[in-house]
Parts: structure tokens; sequence; C-alpha cells
């Protein structure tokens, strides 16, 4: 391939990733569910037509990218090729062919370039409700968890599935919202698959097959240079979390050789009774993750970058077997990358950021109301963070997504949804582990219902009994905290009440320190008491 050539390709190769960018934006401006239009808790992608991903959506997480990743194949293995018609869009939440639990739908799009399939384009998004006992870890099988739709054509030569519909309408309590964000969603890969026909069309490529060898080629060429310079060997980590009712143990041990890299979770917790476990494609999807924030963070992530990284596990915890509980799935699948940047850290001291709060504090509201009172019913869904672990350089951030990347949703949505106030939402002080280099702040966030209301919440939350660590000296940030406005203290997962006239407060997690604290500058420390990060009490 001449220079040139490889100069169009790149060119192309950024011109197909503005395609699937467009596509996720659409999904951004069309969705009803605030998790979706306003914490871009979604993904959206293209696949050549073995269903390998050539590119992703800037926009986006990594337990949706990665997931979509493997769950295409399922798709193309459950719908025969002479079964695929132009105009069709499939459909799934199977938490084991999908993305972990049954609040992600899945929807995948064959594209045709006139009678050839060129390729499908695949997006997902967490809709607010899907029946059962709502968003929570109450459950005892995942049959409890809400309604399972297998893959399924949602339309067939553009036809809409109305049986489907009217399934979904009489499964889940905010019908016109999940309704319209399959719409969405399918609205999504239209248009993924009409701008990728006019690009094909504009540079004159009968399909994506020279693109797709140029791309993979490369990724594999650049992965596999940054994999020879890292050190060869095993290290193991393990971390205790929360978990329901008794801590949980993460252990993982990560293997580097010139082939790639293995995570074995042999060693962690078995299944839990409650609905935290997690599906195997959603732990590879998070640990696949973690390795490539350090091994090769600024590399496109496609199906030949992700190859180059398994995982493995009995089952447990990390890889549970249907028909276990799986709603809050992303509990222990957030901290998955912690307990892997751990063993990283061994392998690459000096280099790899000290643990953060991990798990989002998503909360679900169900508000009604209060016993006599006239008012509106209503399901809310909202997400908060924690704050990131330190970095070998720098401070963590506060309140902030990760490893998930999701947007906070602003006050005024969330509000805007159902009938509850959020009287404060704040950083908060002292949360951020010390050390030369000082952990990301929590945050405090304060709840009720509005005036003759009540409701019932489900607790999602981790790091209350294990803060997270500090690393290379660096101290533990500061635990969580769920409480009532009157002192009384909530449990950190479960649904629990709300009454009328009470105020729920959250006080979100901090993140560990990287480094001695005693080498934290004067500068820096001034500089946190005048933000108010510091105030020089406890924790």
């Amino acid at each position: 391939m001449s220079q040139v050539d490889e100069i169009r390709m790149q060119v192309m190769w950024n011109r197909l990733i503005s395609v699937v960018e467009e596509q996720a934006l659409t999904l951004l401006r069309t969705a009803f569910s605030t998790s979706v239009r306003e914490a871009g808790d979604l993904s959206a992608g293209v696949f050549d037509p073995e269903g390998r991903m050539l590119a992703q959506a800037v926009t986006g997480t990594p337990g949706h990218v990665n997931t979509m990743a493997e769950a295409v194949l399922h798709f193309i293995a459950e719908i025969p090729r002479e079964e695929m018609y132009p105009g069709d869009t499939y459909a799934t939440n199977d938490p084991w062919k999908g993305t972990g639990h049954l609040h992600d739908i899945t929807m995948v799009s064959p594209s045709f370039k006139g009678d050839e399939l060129v390729g499908f384009f695949a997006c997902t998004a967490h809709v607010v409700d899907v029946g059962g006992r709502g968003f929570g870890a109450d459950g005892k099988s995942v049959y409890e968890e809400g309604i399972q739709i297998p893959i399924i054509k949602f339309a067939e030569r553009g036809a809409v599935n109305k049986d489907l519909l009217k399934i979904l309408r009489l499964n889940v309590r905010q019908s016109d919202q999940v309704v319209g964000d399959f719409y969405a969603l399918a609205a999504c890969n239209d248009v993924g698959h009409n701008r990728l026909i006019e690009m094909l069309e504009e540079i004159g490529l009968p399909n994506l097959d020279t693109l797709g060898e140029f791309i993979f080629t490369r990724t594999a060429a650049a992965v596999k240079e940054r994999l020879a310079a890292l050190p060869k060997g095993s290290w193991t980590n393990d971390m205790l979390t929360d978990g329901y009712d008794a801590p949980v143990r993460l252990q993982a041990k990560v293997t580097i050789s010139d082939d790639g890299v293995l995570v074995d979770f042999d060693g962690t917790s078995g299944m839990s009774k409650w609905g935290i476990n997690c599906p195997m494609i959603y732990t590879k999807a998070y640990a696949s993750y973690a390795i490539k924030c350090v091994v090769a963070p600024d590399i496109p992530n496609n199906s030949a970058s992700l190859a180059a990284f398994d995982v493995t596990s009995p089952v447990n915890i990390v890889n549970a077997e249907r028909p276990a509980p799986v709603s809050v799935r992303h509990v222990i699948g957030h901290m998955v990358p912690d307990v892997v940047l751990g063993a990283l850290a061994q392998a690459l001291p000096g280099q790899v950021q000290a643990e953060g709060a991990g798990a989002l504090w998503n909360i679900h509201i169900s508000a009604r109301p209060a016993a006599g009172q006239q008012g509106r019913r209503a399901e809310v869904l909202m997400f908060n963070s924690g704050g990131m672990g330190a970095r070998p350089t720098l401070d963590g951030l506060g309140a902030t997504a990760f490893p998930s990347g999701v947007h906070t949703m602003p006050i005024e949505a969330t509000e805007h949804t159902g009938p509850i106030i959020i009287w404060r939402k704040e950083l908060r002080p002292d949360s951020g582990g010390d050390g030369e280099m000082r952990g990301g702040l929590g945050q405090i966030i304060e709840i009720a219902p509005m005036e003759g209301h009540e409701f019932d919440f489900s607790a999602m939350f981790d790091r209350v009994g294990t803060p997270a660590r500090g690393r290379d000296g660096g101290q533990d940030g500061a635990a969580g905290r769920v409480e009532l406005d009157d002192g009384t203290v909530m449990r950190p997962k479960g649904w629990q009440h709300v009454p009328a006239g009470r105020r729920l407060i959250l006080q979100a997690p901090g993140g560990g320190g990287f480094g001695d604290p005693a080498r934290r500058s004067n500068e820096a420390r001034s500089d946190d008491v005048l933000k108010g990060y510091v105030t020089g009490g406890d924790k």
C-alpha cells in the first residue's frame, strides 16, 4: 500500500468514527430516559459482516461498548443470514448475551448496500424500567428482575413488531419512556447506516473489507508493540468490596506475555444470592478496559485491540451463571478495574493510579403521594459519583464516574422527572485520601420527596464498609455513608423508605491518595484549604 493510500485509509477511518459518533448523538437527542439523554449511559458502534467491531463512538461507557463487541456475535449466531433483510432491527436485554443486566437494551441492525451485507450497526442504552422488582439488588433470581427479551426482531423490513411493543407496555411501569427508547435505539442505527452508505458511495468503495483490513492490521501491530515493551510475568491482587450482606472478595491474577494479557479471577467470592452478580461478558468488558487504560490508552478500541486481552474465571460472582440475579451487576463490575489495576501496579510500579470510589452511586426512586394525599407517581433514576483515585502525577478527579465515564445528571433534569427535590449536591470536603497526590473528592447529595409525597429508593452503593485504598504510601479515601436527616443510618444496598418530611443524605466515598503525604507540596496543601477541599477535620 502506497503512502497516499495509507493516508486515504486513515482519513476514512476517522470518517467512520465520525459516523458512529453521529449515531450515538442521535440516541442522545431522541432518548426518553434521563439515564441516556443526560448521563450518556449508552454505546454505539459499527461492525464488519463477521461481527468484528470496526469503530466505536466516543460517547458511551466501556461496559456497554466492550460487551457490545461480543454481543453482536450472539445476534449473528441467533439469526441466520438468509433471514436478515434491509430495514431489519434486532433487540435483546439478555444479561448473558447483552450487557449483563435486564435494564440495558442492545439493538443490532444489518447494513446493506444494495443486496450486499456490508456490516452491522449496534447500540445499547439503559432504560428507566423493565418491570419486576425494579432496578435494585433485592431479587433472588433474574426472573424476579424484570421482563426478559430474547434476541428477537424489533423490526423486519422496516415493519415494527407490534406484538413485542404490546408485551413491553404490559410489563413495565413507564411504558411510554421505554417504548420511546426502543424507537430511539432503532433510529440511532438507521442514522449510522445512512451515513455509512453515503460515505461508501462518496469515496467509491463497494464495502468495508479494505478499510476493515487496514483498521485491524494497524491496530494489532500497535498493540503488539506496546505489549513488547511491558515486563513479562504474573502478578496477583485482591480487594474487598461491601457486597450486600457480607463483604465480597475480588481477586485477579494478571499475566503479561508476548501474545497478550490474561486476567484470571480464580479466588474471587462465589455467586451471591442477591442481585449483585456479574455475568462474564460484563466482567470481561471492564477488565479489558483497565488493561487498555495502562497498556494502550491512545490506541482505538476495536476488535483487534480487544483481542489481545483475555479473561477467565471459575463460576463465581464475576462469572455468574443463569438464573443468578444480576440487576446491579455494575456495583461489582465497576470494581473490577481497581483490582486489575492493583495487579498491574506491581508490574509497573509508580505508574498506576490509586483505588477510587469505583461503582456509581446510582439511586432509583419510586415516588408516590403520601397516605391521604394527591399527587404524581414517578420512577426516577439518578447517577452520582464518588472520587477517583489519585494518579502518579496528578490529584484524583472529584465526583467523577471512573471507570464507567457516564455524565452527572443535572439536578433540574432529575427533578423534572418526578416529585422530588434535591436540596444539596456538592463536593464532600476531606473525603480524598491524603498523599503526594490527593485522592478525588466524593460528593454530598440531599434528596427529599416533594410536600405530600414519600418515596422508596433502591440503594446501590459501595465503599461504605471498605473504602478505596491509597497506593505507594497514599492514605485511604473516606468511606461512604447513607442516612436520613434525623441521623437514621440506612443500608448501602436494597429497597428502603423515605417518609414524607424526611431527607435522604448520600455521602459518596473519596478516592485513595498516591505517594507519601509528607511529599505533598505546601502550595498544593494551601490550595486544598483555599478551595475547601480540605478543612483539617476528620474525614
